[in-house]
């Protein structure tokens, strides 16, 4: 399916879950659609990167879910830094590990798993409605109870799929995308090339057909999906393009011009727009 008929089956006020790591692997072509949609109220979950920037920047996050919100290359996303200093949207900051094992209980359908991640920390005191338990063994010792991030819809891109939705990665890392779709009712994957199934063998080994048919919805043709982002060894991340992203996020003048120039089309007016772009030196 396309990314407009993807995210044409989603509907406001639910709970988003977005694959991929800051800047990297992030499923943008879906993000994008996400904009043209005018899906609104969502509660996202996201190792944050670009992603949470745009659509908070699009008033379209009730709630955000997340470890953190990042650039990589550029350490806080300015939409979401300043939308935070305005104190919205309302915010449940996990650190990483309960953030991975909220979305691994989710994924075997558990109401929580006991960590010992966060415990001694604020993560308590800013989570008030985060709970400890003990442990019923000899030992009795108290954990945090990381509870399940259950997800309406996942969204992430990856290297390749076939048609099934079996879904491999080629990079240095899964992320959690794998978890998002399988915490997920639903879970839509974009890539950069869908394949045959036997095409998998030719570019890594088991371990890096990394999400299952079973849990994945539908399934996207989207070259340069991730653009901005990276999604390595296809391309890196774009640091020019980030960088005009991010100095446009600091005045309301420059952002309205570079959302008018680069996400008031469709994806092709997008990537011929980037295009250009580059054909300026900019």
């Amino acid at each position: 399916m396309t990314a407009d008929e993807a995210v044409g089956r989603l509907a406001d006020g639910m709970t988003v879950g977005i694959g991929g790591w800051g800047s990297r692997r992030k499923p943008m072509a879906l993000v994008r659609a996400l904009l043209r949609s005018g899906l609104t109220d969502l509660t996202v979950v996201s190792n944050g990167g670009p992603d949470v920037g745009l659509l908070v920047a699009a008033g379209r996050v009730r709630k955000l879910v997340a470890p953190f919100v990042t650039l990589d290359s550029i350490p806080l996303e300015p939409h979401f830094r300043t939308a935070r200093q305005r104190g919205e949207p309302e915010l449940m900051e996990l650190d990483e590990a309960i953030f991975l094992w909220g979305l691994t209980a989710a994924a075997r359908r558990l109401p929580f798993l006991p960590v010992r991640a966060g415990l001694g920390s604020d993560v308590l005191r800013i989570n008030p409605s985060l709970r400890t338990v003990t442990s019923p063994y000899p030992d009795g010792e108290e954990l945090l109870a990381a509870p399940a991030l259950d997800l309406d819809v996942a969204l992430v891109h990856l290297n390749r799929a076939d048609a099934h939705g079996n879904a491999q990665y080629l990079g240095p890392d899964p992320y959690y995308d794998d978890l998002f779709c399988e915490a997920a009712h639903e879970a839509y994957v974009s890539c950069e090339r869908v394949v045959s199934s036997a095409e998998f063998a030719e570019g890594g080994g088991p371990q890096t057909l990394l999400v299952q048919r079973h849990c994945v919805t539908g399934v996207i043709e989207a070259p340069g999906g991730a653009h901005f982002t990276s999604c390595v060894p296809d391309y890196e991340r774009d640091e020019a393009f980030q960088a005009a992203y991010a100095k446009a996020a600091s005045d309301p003048v420059a952002w309205r011009e570079f959302a008018e120039r680069f996400l008031s089309g469709d994806e092709d007016d997008y990537r011929a727009a980037v295009a250009a772009c580059r054909g300026e030196g900019a």
